[in-house]
């Protein structure tokens, strides 16, 4: 029986119903409030870890944007373990889903750009048209301008949504391969194996980098809008 390539990528249900929304607040039960006067070296990592990411992400902003920090800090870490947890046997990716990943982007993008005109409306107005551009060519550049404005939240949930496809496509059909040369070729088999080893290490690597790029690129429209 042959299965559909893109099953992995359909939401799961039990009785017609989404267990999409079970699954999107489990990352939320990973990182659990410290209990303790002293943490435990699982919460010392994370609180590692969110002050490194806030640090090289939030010292460009300035006040008003620094509100935004738990908001990005929040974004950055559920995508990475949503990411993660989808690497695991019999699981399911959230962020394979372009409407979920648009649901992520297109909030976020309106935010910005609602907050860059409400604070600076000038600055926010004259991006539509850069300074010496000649009278003939203002039409046109005021609609390019516009069309790569509004195009920035789709090219944010493509880019996450394209490349946590693709590395599952690829351990996907790596692995069918590799149980298929089980049988003809036990050398063959083993170097395709190792070869899944090495690209599921760097799918693991995918997924927390594409978690910091969907976030540093949010953390740079608000940079533009205020």
């Amino acid at each position: 029986m042959n299965e559909n390539l893109f099953a992995p990528f359909i939401c799961p249900s039990i009785m017609d119903i989404s267990t999409l929304p079970i699954i999107i607040l489990f990352p939320c039960l990973i990182f659990s409030a410290p209990k303790r006067w002293l943490p435990n070296r699982m919460q010392i990592l994370q609180i590692w870890l969110i002050r490194l990411i806030t640090k090289q992400m939030m010292t460009m902003h300035n006040k008003l944007g620094r509100t935004w920090t738990l908001m990005l800090m929040s974004l950055i870490l559920f995508i990475a373990t949503t990411n993660l947890l989808g690497l695991l046997p019999y699981s399911f990716t959230p962020t394979t889903q372009l409407s979920m990943n648009l649901g992520m982007a297109i909030p976020l993008w309106m935010g910005t750009v609602i907050m860059g005109f409400q604070n600076k409306p000038k600055a926010s107005l004259a991006h539509f048209l850069p300074q010496g551009t000649p009278t003939p060519l203002i039409p046109m550049l005021i609609i390019i301008e516009t069309i790569s404005l509004l195009i920035q939240p789709v090219a944010l949930a493509v880019r996450l949504t394209a490349n946590i496809t693709a590395g599952h496509l690829l351990i996907h059909l790596i692995s069918s391969a590799a149980l298929a040369l089980l049988s003809i070729s036990i050398t063959l088999s083993s170097i395709t194996f190792i070869i899944l080893f090495l690209l599921t290490i760097l799918e693991f690597a995918v997924a927390l980098i594409q978690a910091y790029v969907f976030t540093l690129l949010v953390s740079l429209y608000l940079h533009d809008n205020t």
